[in-house]
């Protein structure tokens, strides 16, 4: 099978979908791709053939800019930043950014400044979040600032999103080789490292949990093996990437079940206590 460049493009589930990245963008008049599979890291998504999609079936704006080998760019390009701070689709057109509803997020990056667009008019931006604590991302751009890229955003946002996801999915998936390990916590665990994460000490979290110190290091230990880590700190930035630990209030999970009997005595943060 010949790619849009008319690169060798042998079968399989990722080589299909790169096909359909590259063909959508040609569709909507955005042909020009950017793809990553992992935005904190500077290695490029590879082709079966041994090189960057970015060299074979994808191409940029500008041929001779090899975006994909400046490990920087990544912390300089605004349409990338912004998919660190947005997970839905978004849209750069008239020199700002914007998705379907009102994003504080993007709207602090428009009011930071004029966003350095690196020759793109209009592109449309899905970012790819995956297990651990990674983001993918594709960019579909035109050079053209007159592009409908805003008609073409309402018409087909969500659908660019579900491909994105699956190619960047995918290509992790065949990249690692293997699936991770399946990683279960219970919830005295997931209790523990909540408020470790809050700041609280061994001996706070014994208080507020109301169980016994020891029991405490023993669910937080059992989590940092489960979870490979090393120490207090890594399981907690596992537990947190895995979602076990977001950013909620930890409070809430120490509050009795709907219907339950009697009220029980919250620690907040501040030090102060209240009752549910």
């Amino acid at each position: 099978m010949t790619s849009t460049t008319g690169e060798s493009d042998p079968p399989g589930e990722v080589a299909s979908l790169a096909r359909q990245v590259a063909a959508v963008g040609v569709e909507l008049g955005l042909p020009f791709i950017a793809a990553s599979a992992d935005i904190g890291s500077p290695m490029p998504i590879i082709g079966p053939d041994g090189r960057p999609l970015a060299e074979s079936l994808f191409r940029w704006i500008d041929p001779d800019f090899k975006y994909w080998e400046d490990r920087a760019f990544a912390l300089r390009a605004p349409l990338v930043n912004a998919t660190r701070t947005s997970a839905e689709p978004f849209y750069f057109a008239d020199g700002r950014l914007a998705t379907w509803r009102a994003s504080r997020a993007l709207e602090a990056i428009n009011a930071a400044g004029p966003i350095e667009s690196f020759g793109v008019g209009a592109a449309i931006v899905a970012p790819a979040y995956l297990p651990g604590g990674v983001i993918g991302a594709i960019v579909w751009a035109s050079p053209d600032p007159d592009a409908p890229v805003k008609a073409a955003f309402d018409a087909r946002a969500a659908d660019l999103h579900a491909l994105a996801l699956r190619f960047i999915a995918a290509y992790t998936d065949a990249a690692l080789g293997e699936s991770p390990p399946l990683v279960r916590l219970t919830r005295r665990e997931i209790q523990c490292l909540k408020w470790a994460a809050a700041g609280k000490t061994d001996s706070e979290i014994s208080t507020i949990v109301q169980i016994s110190l020891p029991t405490v290091r023993f669910h937080i230990t059992n989590a940092s093996r489960k979870l490979g880590a090393a120490g207090r700190s890594q399981a907690i930035h596992r537990a947190s990437n895995l979602g076990y630990i977001g950013g909620g209030d930890p409070e809430r999970l120490t509050r009795p079940p709907r219907g339950g009997s009697a009220p029980r005595t919250l620690f907040l943060s501040r030090g102060r206590s209240t009752t549910s």
